[in-house]
């Protein structure tokens, strides 16, 4: 297996170092970053599902295990041991969905463990229990681009289906939040973006807009408006993905036509309340809204991101809502768009002021129509990565040695990402 496994990668590596001949730090980045997940935060289990620790928390989150994979979809297509390993990913998302879909992060075993307690129906299998719209998508995303890249189809079980029909019934109480959710999270004495208001309920919002009602943000904050646009987007995606599974491998027709109808109503409520007009920029998509005309205006650099429409594969009905977000987010009308000594690009509230994400640099690069814009922030990722060799979660604009998380899969994947796409891979 081992052989075999160090075989596909070398073949990756190789067409890398080809490319970046002439600038062998930015090789050595990559190779560091694309060997390290596999060695570090990959562990197959017993029955044959294969959990994800994040990165410096021992734990497996939905969505991070999803994106931290995602570059191995290309050897997965030559070796059969990586893509058993990105099935088995998937065979354990779908076991922790079925546990709990309101869950966001879950642990090894049913032993307890948790970030922190609070009032919320926890069980020993789960790490925490934010619910977020996106940790439900990535999960049905992720077992699409196996399917397509190495034809597989073996996750697609009975575990898949039951788990696919409780995201469906999640997201369908969540469109009505304020009368049919049972869902509540707070905690005391931490942060408020670390709880939900009104007694874990959170921030009023407007039903039957479509959307789907998102406790959460990607970075485990809390939303401010409950309809978390970018998320909504991914569901979009998501549900796409779903009914394309459903029809031409389960031979599903309910399932298919559930997954339709609710990705076209959540499709029309984005266009009809998350577009608002902004000074200088036209019309854009809101980062969040609330359906009775409250929005912020702003982008976070965690994915799904209103950075990542295009990655996601996200289209409005007209693109030049699109052109102006990108344009109005990359600018200092965001206010988590930073610009210093050693760099400038959008960082998050989730970390300190002035401290830009890798994450966010790859997406600009990965959704950037130019290989030059490309170029140029491939560069710029190699020359603050604080001398680590690896991506970090966040970097201060003006001095890249410091920074936040050690060891964070998810912006090393991102960045093994934006290399692959650079090279043609």
């Amino acid at each position: 297996m081992k052989q075999e496994l160090e075989a596909s990668i070398c073949h990756v590596l190789d067409r890398v170092k080809t490319v970046f001949r002439e600038e062998p730090e930015v090789y050595e980045l990559f190779e560091n970053c694309y060997t390290n997940t596999l060695r570090t935060a990959v562990r197959p289990m017993e029955d044959e599902t294969v959990y994800v620790v994040t990165g410096d928390i021992p734990a497996m989150w939905l969505r991070d295990s999803a994106a931290s994979l995602r570059p191995y979809l290309v050897p997965a297509r030559e070796d059969r041991q990586i893509a058993d390993l990105l099935a088995g990913v998937v065979r354990r998302q779908f076991q922790y969905i079925c546990i709990d879909p309101y869950a966001n992060a879950f642990n090894e075993a049913p032993n307890g463990n948790c970030w922190a307690r609070g009032d919320t129906e926890m069980n020993d299998w789960l790490w925490e229990r934010k619910y977020e719209v996106d940790s439900l998508c990535y999960p049905l995303h992720f077992a699409y681009l196996i399917w397509k890249n190495t034809g597989r189809t073996d996750p697609f079980d009975q575990t898949f289906v039951e788990g696919a029909w409780k995201i469906l019934k999640v997201f369908r109480t969540e469109q009505y939040h304020e009368e049919k959710s049972d869902y509540r999270f707070s905690r005391k004495d931490t942060y408020f973006t670390d709880t939900l208001s009104r007694n874990g309920k959170g921030a009023l919002v407007k039903s039957a807009t479509g959307m789907i009602w998102s406790g959460f943000r990607p970075s485990d904050d809390a939303c401010t408006y409950g309809y978390l646009v970018p998320s909504n987007m991914f569901a979009v995606v998501a549900l796409e993905n779903l009914a394309d599974i459903a029809g031409q491998i389960l031979g599903d027709r309910e399932l298919k036509q559930e997954a339709l109808q609710l990705r076209n109503e959540i499709y029309e409520g984005i266009e009809t309340y998350a577009i608002t007009r902004k000074e200088g920029y036209g019309l854009v998509y809101a980062y969040e809204v609330d359906g009775f005309g409250q929005y912020c205006l702003m982008d976070d650099a965690n994915v799904p991101s209103l950075l990542s429409m295009d990655y996601l594969g996200y289209r409005g009905k007209d693109r030049q809502v699109a052109l102006n977000t990108r344009k109005m987010i990359l600018s200092e009308a965001n206010p988590y768009f930073y610009k210093g000594k050693k760099a400038e690009g959008i960082g998050s509230p989730h970390t300190r002021v002035g401290y830009i994400w890798p994450i966010a640099l790859c997406m600009q690069a990965l959704t950037a129509e130019t290989m030059e814009e490309k170029r140029k922030i491939i560069e710029l990722l190699a020359a603050t990565d604080g001398g680590k060799g690896l991506m970090h979660e966040s970097f201060c604009a003006d001095d890249d040695t410091q920074y936040t998380r050690d060891w964070f899969a998810w912006a090393n994947a991102m960045f093994c990402e934006l290399i692959m796409d650079y090279c043609g891979i």
